[in-house]
């Protein structure tokens, strides 16, 4: 790798999600990155500790929102208090990538950030860290590079980038993105070879960024900038609880990724998963004797394939194949493995039935 100073590379991890899909073990006070969904620590912690020896804490970052704040700074002990980056309110993820580049930007405006959600699993740490390395190289020379993950399978529910020509070694130029795809189409990527899931992580300069916000997002642009000029005053807080809401709620595979010219990726096998719902836990976890994911005080009998996770009360599943049964204690769950998606629609429900206690 080349050379690297103190205070060159900067990670920053988004919290901001609610991760809906994992109700009712995930909650608004307590969403998917703070679960130990793996069956050892938290997410958020566990994405931390891939990072080890990319960068110290005092250059790490969170970004998240004001609910969420606490518990990030708790499970993660040691990071600075001023890293912990509050929203205002969730924008999507271009304001919240913006807002860490002027925080960046403000120590070393040549950082290279390297930008990761929250509440992804990687079985290869070790891995991930050369394929991030090789993306920090690239991304000194001005690029912004996007580690794409090799296809095991034709996933209908990732999005995917298109390898184009080659750059500096191993990596290439982004042909483009494309969105979740049919099966017959998955099938066709997969064959091909030359399509990588988009796992929605990026490595940039922090001035690379805020460039292509000025080119590409300029409204953002203007309001990020009145944010930047009030780091490190007392005017800070007043400025941000002003600007930020105002900013668009893009994106940035929309906002930027999709329509800027130096896009790179560089590729990674790590056994990656984004942990989209209760069906990818059996990837992840422990089996018994019939491939069920079994947690608490659950009783699995005769049944095959499931995910059953029990709190204190005796929790029996008998005779079933491929369902999850989830009790949190205050409330069930209960759908056939491949509705896992559909958990959000119970959310909506319960929205709709004005029973927010239980969200």
């Amino acid at each position: 790798m080349g050379k690297q100073t103190p205070g060159t590379i900067f990670p920053v991890i988004m919290a901001g999600g609610s991760g809906t899909r994992f109700w009712p073990l995930s909650r608004k006070a307590r969403p998917k990155q703070f679960l130990p969904l793996t069956g050892g620590k938290t997410m958020i912690a566990e994405t931390l500790d891939r990072l080890e020896g990319l960068a110290p804490l005092v250059d790490s970052f969170v970004v998240c929102g004001a609910l969420h704040a606490g518990p990030a700074a708790k499970l993660l002990k040691g990071l600075p208090k001023e890293n912990v980056l509050v929203e205002p309110e969730a924008r999507n993820t271009a304001p919240a990538i913006a807002l860490a580049c002027a925080h960046v930007a403000h120590r070393n405006p040549e950082g290279v950030m390297v930008v990761m959600p929250s509440d992804q699993h990687v079985a290869d740490p070790r891995e991930f860290r050369l394929s991030l390395r090789a993306a920090i190289d690239v991304a000194q020379g001005g690029e912004i590079v996007t580690l794409g993950i090799k296809p095991t399978r034709p996933e209908t529910g990732y999005g995917y980038i298109q390898v184009g020509p080659a750059l500096q070694p191993p990596a290439n130029r982004v042909a483009r993105f494309v969105e979740k795809p049919d099966l017959e189409t998955a099938e066709r990527y997969l064959a091909s070879g030359d399509y990588l899931w988009n796992a929605g992580i990026f490595v940039f300069r922090a001035d690379v960024m805020l460039t292509a916000f000025e080119q590409l997002m300029p409204e953002l642009s203007k309001r990020l900038d009145k944010v930047r000029a009030a780091i490190g005053t007392k005017k800070y807080e007043a400025v941000l609880k002003k600007q930020f809401p105002k900013m668009p709620a893009t994106s940035i595979d929309y906002g930027i990724a999709e329509k800027a010219t130096n896009i790179a990726v560089v590729r990674a096998d790590c056994g990656w998963s984004d942990v989209g719902s209760f069906s990818a836990l059996p990837e992840l976890r422990p089996l018994d004797a019939h491939g069920n994911v079994v947690e608490g005080n659950a009783f699995v009998i005769d049944s095959s394939h499931c995910v059953v996770i029990a709190g204190k009360k005796p929790l029996a599943v008998v005779g079933m194949k491929d369902v999850v049964v989830i009790d949190s204690g205050d409330a069930v769950l209960v759908l056939p493995k491949d509705k896992a998606q559909d958990v959000r629609k119970v959310v909506e429900a319960l929205k709709a039935a004005k029973l927010e206690r239980f969200l």
